[in-house]
Order: structure tokens, then C-alpha cells, then sequence
């Protein structure tokens, strides 16, 4: 069963992916449209977002950040910095740290719980420990992205799709954070052209429209979604080009920006 829901996820990106044009980094007007109306699609996994640097050797570990508060009240900033941690895991998975993914597979039970979704995931939270005790990696990564599925259904069948929607958002912002920064400190023109991404953001902006209005008025949800409109420019890179190391840091300041602001900013509850 986990090795199906892999399958499925990575099917997902393909689908999203195999219809943006390589050279324009735009989805064809029919194909967004049969895209934000199909269930089907979803916007990337972090570890979706983080294998498209597979081909080269990034220094994963260099892009670790340091612990995050516990304590949050906020059910959307929980859900946001859910979505983030989980694309930590990714990348200590990635980094072959097994204290990293052990200490950060903690952190994901407890906003998890939080959000009142802990059915089933002490067990994962096992596997992933003792996976990570016998640096289990592959096997590992697919355990990590079974929890963030279940983490995911469990919403869904509670009817919170809402807060699915901002852990997907969470995790593409982190892995687009970590992504943007290994190129950085990498830099070669086939990696960079990574970020050239305008219609998914477009896509993401679909689905932040269907959140329900309470929630989307919220302080921090608004916030994050006007920074969209400032991100998506920064990857609307022009046709043919690969961004160079400016364009690249000017997209990981944009959404560090933002990251910075889901994981420290003070709101009621």
C-alpha cells in the first residue's frame, strides 16, 4: 500500500507537469482548466518538488533551519507549518540523517495531534524511527510520504479539506524554499529552470479560492496568498532562459520570506 501511494503521488506531478510547456513554464489554457476542476491533480509533494534535483548532488544538509515553536493555537498556521515539516523530513531523508528525520518525525505527530489527526500515526512515527535506526532510505522516504497521506485522509474524512489544502501549501513553500537554495549554493542552468513554475502557482491561487471564506480571511492564510502574486512573477521567467543565480536568489528570498512568516508570526487563536 505504501509503495502504491508513492506511485500515485509521483503520478500526480507527472500529470500536473507533463502538461506545462518546457520553454514557456505555462500550462495551455484547456489543460489548466480540466486541471483545477479534476480531483485527480494536487499541487507537488515536498518530496516530489526536492527529486527534481536528483540528477545532481545538493548539500542537503546545509539547507536544514533550526527548531520551530510547538505551541502554535492557530489551526491554519498549524496546518501550514505541518505541510513545512514534513518537507524537512524529505530533505534529512535525503541527507541520510537519521537524528534529523527521528527528532523532525516527532515534531510532525505533534502538529498532527494538534489538528486532531493522530489516529494511526504513533505507528508511523515507530516505523519511522526504527527505519531511520537502520538507515532504511528508500524505505524510509516511502514511509514519510505514507504519513503525510494519512495525515491528509484523516482531514479529509473529518471534512477539512481546507486545512488539507494549506499542508499541501505548507510543503510546497518549504520544499520551493529548500529547492530554490540547493541551486543556489549549485548552480547550473538544467536545475535552475526547476523554478520556472507560474502555472502551478496559478493552480495553488485555484485552490486557496476554494478555502472557505473565514479561513482564507484570516491574517495569515491572506497574507500568504497575496505573496503568491509576488512569487509567481518571480517565476515567469522568460521563454528559453534559464534564470540565473540572481533570479534564483530573489525566488528562495521571496518564499523564505513567506516561511519565515507562517513559522514565527504571532496570531490569536
Amino acid at each position: 500500500m505504501i509503495r502504491l501511494a508513492r506511485l500515485s503521488a509521483i503520478g500526480l506531478i507527472g500529470t500536473v507537469f507533463a502538461v506545462v510547456d518546457a520553454e514557456t513554464g505555462h500550462l495551455p489554457a484547456d489543460q489548466l482548466a480540466k486541471a483545477i476542476k479534476s480531483e485527480s491533480i494536487s499541487i507537488p509533494t515536498p518530496g516530489e518538488i526536492i527529486a527534481a534535483l536528483k540528477p545532481g548532488k545538493p548539500n542537503w544538509a546545509g539547507q536544514y533551519r533550526g527548531p520551530m515553536p510547538m505551541t502554535y493555537r492557530n489551526r491554519a498556521q498549524i496546518a501550514l507549518n505541518l505541510g513545512g515539516l514534513i518537507a524537512d523530513g524529505f530533505i534529512a531523508v535525503e541527507a541520510k540523517d537519521s537524528q534529523q528525520v527521528k527528532n523532525i518525525g516527532s515534531d510532525i505527530i505533534k502538529l498532527a495531534k494538534a489538528l486532531g489527526v493522530s489516529e494511526n500515526l504513533l505507528s508511523r512515527g515507530n516505523s519511522i524511527n526504527e527505519f531511520a535506526e537502520n538507515d532504511e532510505w528508500d524505505t524510509l522516504q516511502e514511509e514519510l510520504e505514507a504519513t503525510q497521506n494519512e495525515v491528509k485522509s484523516s482531514m479529509q474524512s473529518h471534512s477539512d479539506q481546507d486545512l488539507v489544502i494549506l499542508v499541501s501549501l505548507g510543503g510546497w513553500i518549504r520544499g520551493t524554499q529548500v529547492v530554490s537554495g540547493a541551486i543556489m549554493q549549485n548552480y547550473d542552468e538544467r536545475s535552475a529552470k526547476v523554478l520556472r513554475q507560474p502555472a502551478l502557482i496559478s493552480f495553488i491561487q485555484s485552490k486557496i479560492g476554494e478555502i472557505s471564506p473565514e479561513l482564507r480571511g484570516e491574517p495569515l492564510v491572506k497574507d500568504v496568498s497575496e505573496q503568491l502574486t509576488g512569487i509567481k512573477k518571480l517565476v515567469s521567467f522568460p521563454a528559453g532562459k534559464a534564470p540565473s543565480v540572481d533570479d534564483v536568489r530573489k525566488v528562495n528570498q521571496a518564499v523564505g520570506k513567506v516561511m519565515e512568516e507562517i513559522q514565527n508570526k504571532a496570531i490569536a487563536k
